[in-house]
């Protein structure tokens, strides 16, 4: 069951943990709360709170995913490919992308996405662009 984000607790706090800085977490959790372009999907099983993936709705129907995220227990389940899918389907967009490091490059390529590096963006620290 997917819905979308409204109210700030600890499970989502940590699972989106995951997706983005730490430090950053609260500021992402109140952009979703506070911005009209930007949704923050959680997904569930049962009650359990199991993967969130959050877009950014931009002109020409082109979405962004900022943040996609699966509790390590239910990893390698189709979790964040349904999500993705979720996307797809709800919104048809024009272009699907996301920015992602190389820890979850392989997930986007298994996918669909087509990948390109975006080379050292940070340093010691390659990005890639993923786009379907």
């Amino acid at each position: 069951m997917m819905e979308k984000f409204t109210t700030i607790n600890t499970g989502i706090r940590e699972l989106l943990s995951q997706a983005t800085a730490k430090n950053k977490v609260d500021d992402e959790l109140i952009n979703y709360l506070n911005s009209d372009d930007r949704i923050l999907y959680l997904r569930y099983n049962q009650d359990i709170l199991v993967g969130c993936i959050g877009i950014q709705l931009m002109e020409n129907n082109l979405i962004e995913i900022k943040h996609l995220a699966t509790q390590k227990a239910y990893r390698y389940k189709r979790i964040g490919s349904n999500m993705i899918a979720y996307i797809e389907q709800a919104y048809a967009p024009s272009k699907l992308f996301a920015e992602t490091d190389k820890e979850a490059v392989g997930f986007y390529k298994k996918s669909g996405f087509n990948i390109n590096s975006l080379g050292e963006k940070y340093p010691g620290v390659e990005r890639f662009n993923c786009v379907k």
